[in-house]
């Protein structure tokens, strides 16, 4: 199949083909035909599975007929996160090239007039989060009853991050007779609660079973006694002994341990960005322009950067701690073994993780290989910041 057999335009075929993709990926081949239908769509997918280009796509060929009215939004696209909603905006540039379409940004972080003056003009499409989108409407800078089709994606994330009773808010909102798209890479019941609340009659569309990693990404586990700096000293040897390691994201469930981790392996002599929600939006997106170029080769984030973002050709995967809800851990190692290509990941676990591992182990249907010796190699002692002087004879990973 091709994309010229999805019933999109011209105008949105010759950008895709100028991108130099030739045939969808199956979340594309199923959704797209439906979304050109007008139907409300229940999209299932992991990540990677160009997910954002399903909806885009024929959002731009329904897009060409018709014109956008000052404050009064034509589609809405609501993102967890701002480095998702900047991502969907990058993707109305590659593949609108060949329109004339109004798209606004609204995201934190961002002066409010330079957003009031897009919404004045008119917005074809609205891409925001839940939180910045609100203080527009209260503010009485935008009317959403204009909104023809709107987007909802990674709900299981926006749930995480407690945004869903502004998404019920946002919902009421718009007019009963839109159009729905809501995406999300698990189904837990209350994802399903709210997917029955927002859609008619959807057209349900999964190419994954929810939760499932890819098969391209060889996965371990390695032993460690606990926090502090044996940790972050097994983590640099894992960094400088991985094979063929081009660059590598290393996630830390809590945002000050971000910033500790990223000053702890630059005074080590790494060349390492941190990515986390406190820092503002100028430094977050320098962060991962560094790393997508290539001139920061490690990035420290927390799950900010697990979810959606288009990092191409991540080689390496480090989970410094092992994530409270196993469903992170799969969008965590999903930044790697991306497009069919090979990826490694790595997660740092001690014995107060024996619980999570158990919950990934079962979400992900199989069990994870230990790198180098399972934790009946170390002892039970939690671990401090400052090494003691008998923790020399705690085994490590080996260095080949």
């Amino acid at each position: 199949m091709s994309f010229a057999d999805l019933g999109l335009s011209d105008k949105v075929l010759q950008a895709v083909t100028a991108a130099g993709y030739t045939e969808p990926t199956p979340i594309q081949a199923q959704a797209i035909p439906h979304v050109l239908a007008r139907r409300d769509v229940l999209g299932i997918a992991q990540t990677g599975t160009g997910k954002t280009a399903a909806f885009t796509l024929p959002m731009l060929t329904m897009l060409e007929a018709g014109r956008a009215r000052a404050r009064m939004p034509r589609t809405l696209i609501l993102e967890p996160t701002r480095e998702l909603a900047a991502q969907v905006e990058e993707n109305f540039e590659r593949y609108g090239t060949n329109h004339k379409l109004n798209v606004a940004l609204i995201i934190g972080g961002v002066s409010f007039a330079d957003q009031d003056a897009k919404l004045t003009r008119g917005t074809d499409v609205l891409i925001a989060t839940p939180g910045r989108l609100l203080d527009h409407f209260e503010r009485g800078k935008l009317l959403l009853t204009g909104v023809e089709l709107l987007v909802i994606d990674e709900a299981d994330r926006m749930l995480d991050m407690g945004f869903i009773p502004d998404i019920e808010r946002i919902v009421k909102m718009v007019p009963f007779t839109r159009q729905t798209l809501f995406f999300s890479a698990t189904m837990p019941p209350e994802i399903e609660r709210l997917a029955d609340m927002f859609l008619s009659n959807p057209q349900r569309v999964e190419v994954a079973r929810p939760a499932s990693t890819a098969t391209t990404i060889e996965q371990r586990l390695v032993a460690t006694g606990g926090e502090g700096h044996e940790k972050r000293k097994i983590l640099r040897q894992l960094i400088r002994s991985a094979d063929e390691l081009q660059n590598g994201l290393i996630f830390c469930n809590r945002k000050r341990d971000v910033a500790l981790l990223q000053k702890s392996l630059a005074s080590h002599g790494f060349n390492v960005a941190a990515l986390h929600g406190d820092m503002d939006q100028r430094a977050r997106t320098a962060a991962l322009d560094g790393f997508r170029s290539g001139e920061v080769p490690l990035l420290v984030a927390s799950d900010v950067a697990a979810r959606g973002l288009d990092i191409p050709a991540v080689s390496h995967v480090f989970n410094f701690d092992v994530p409270h809800h196993p469903e992170d851990y799969v969008h965590r190692i999903g930044r790697t073994g991306r497009a069919g290509r090979a990826g490694r990941a790595f997660t740092l676990a001690s014995r107060a993780d024996e619980r999570s591992l158990a919950a990934i182990e079962s979400l992900i249907g199989r069990p994870v290989a230990w790198l180098d010796g399972d934790l009946s190699a170390v002892t039970d002692e939690a671990e401090g910041d400052e090494p003691r002087r008998r923790r020399g004879s705690r085994r490590k990973p080996s260095d080949g």
